[in-house]
């Protein structure tokens, strides 16, 4: 009878499902509670920081949208450029100029202004010159009356002239709360004046902003008629300007319209500016703070990325000796570096929704607070806990690759 040799017994391939990867993962996690937090609050700081420099990106963006259409969008200048004709006089806009354009439909304010030529002994003090008051040298601005309605003063004390004092010439002024605060006006209730050179105008009007024209709060700003009688009217080297407050949408018609308004018979001697491209504007300012805020929120990224490592290498340090026991039981390398992505991975997703939410409630209460409108993009709520989740993974394969590594002899002879 012929023997047949006998098999040996056939081993089965070490394997690990998706089940016990998943409870070896919560196994792993929940087994080191405080070390899990401090692992996954790299990533949610990286992720919440995302969340929030982007959040305010898009919210500044539109605030800034919102500034710009408001006032921007709102404001034609109109130039004098100035005639070749020999007849062509210094100041082509005519008397009537604020009431021309007035008239226009869309139009809220329009007013004239030109710098004025002052001699290099003429200076702005508070007191009379000779009497030892220090003078400063301050810009005066010949205005008609609709000018400072056109720029949006917030008043701090007193009134705006009006086509009263224009019309009768009157030395009054308007300054701005600087410029009064350097002269050592503080109220208007003892009737102060302030000089240029021997000429005395009382301060009706202290500003203390405009919404356009911000020089004019380092101005000292009086009647164009009596600009006009004192220095006379504006020069071929300081011509004189229009500012148009329009209603929303209406600037490109005015500018269109504003030079024919002031001159039918030459029009050529304006040159309307309109706002800019809105569209073109908004561009350039958004993909520059979103090129700014990207690259911080990368940095954010990589340095939660960095502590995720940090983290997961040492704890794969630390259980070395449970990694030889796996080892010797049967596991593989391959397993022992799933397990650890899994840790780190699963790590990296809870600190990515963390760190979204956290992200987008810092986000609406930072809008509150300034009154804003919150605005956070879904795209970027959405990708934000993926982003961690990648963060994550990426942040434990050279940790899970070196446990990988391990042999079981060395591992449990530690």
């Amino acid at each position: 009878m012929k023997l047949r040799p006998r098999r040996a017994p056939r081993r089965e391939r070490s394997h690990l499902s998706r089940r016990d990867l998943l409870s070896e993962c919560a196994a792993g996690i929940l087994q080191r509670p405080a070390r899990s937090a401090l692992t996954a609050l790299g990533t949610v700081l990286g992720v919440g920081t995302f969340v929030v420099v982007l959040g305010l990106t898009a919210t500044t963006s539109s605030q800034i949208d919102s500034r710009f259409n408001e006032l921007t969008a709102t404001q034609v200048s109109v130039e004098d450029t100035g005639g070749e004709q020999p007849e062509y006089l210094a100041n082509a806009f005519p008397a009537d100029a604020d009431r021309r354009i007035e008239a226009l439909n869309g139009v809220r304010k329009a007013g004239v202004y030109w710098p004025v030529r002052l001699a290099p002994d003429q200076l702005v003090s508070a007191a009379p010159p000779g009497t030892g008051g220090e003078g400063e040298r301050t810009e005066v601005v010949a205005a008609s009356p609709g000018i400072l309605e056109a720029a949006g003063p917030v008043l701090e004390q007193g009134r705006t002239f009006d086509a009263y004092h224009d019309r009768r010439g009157e030395n009054v002024a308007v300054i701005g709360s600087g410029l009064a605060a350097r002269l050592g006006i503080t109220t208007l209730e003892t009737a102060p004046a302030v000089f240029v050179g021997d000429h005395a105008f009382t301060v009706i009007g202290i500003v203390a902003d405009v919404e356009r024209r911000a020089d004019l709060l380092l101005s000292v700003v009086v009647p164009r008629t009596t600009a006009e009688r004192i220095w006379g009217g504006p020069d071929r080297g300081a011509r004189a300007q229009m500012l148009i407050a329009t209603d929303l949408g209406a600037a490109r018609q005015i500018a269109s319209e504003a030079a024919l308004a002031l001159d039918p018979a030459h029009p050529e001697y304006f040159k309307a500016v309109p706002p800019p491209d809105p569209r073109s504007l908004r561009g350039r300012v958004t993909s520059d703070l979103d090129e700014l805020f990207m690259l911080l929120a990368g940095i954010c990224l990589v340095i939660g990325a960095v502590g995720i490592a940090n983290t997961t290498l040492v704890a794969v340090l630390e259980r070395t000796g449970e990694i030889g026991l796996r080892r010797a039981l049967g596991a593989r390398g391959r397993h022992i570096t799933l397990q650890f992505l899994a840790e780190s991975g699963a790590l990296g997703a809870l600190g990515g929704l963390i760190g979204t939410s956290l992200g987008t409630v810092t986000v609406v209460a930072m809008a509150v607070v300034r009154d804003w409108t919150p605005v956070i993009h879904p795209a970027t709520v959405v990708a934000a806990p993926a982003i961690g989740l990648i963060t994550g993974l990426l942040a434990g394969l050279y940790p899970a690759w070196r446990a990988s590594r391990i042999q079981p002899a060395e591992a449990l002879r530690r």
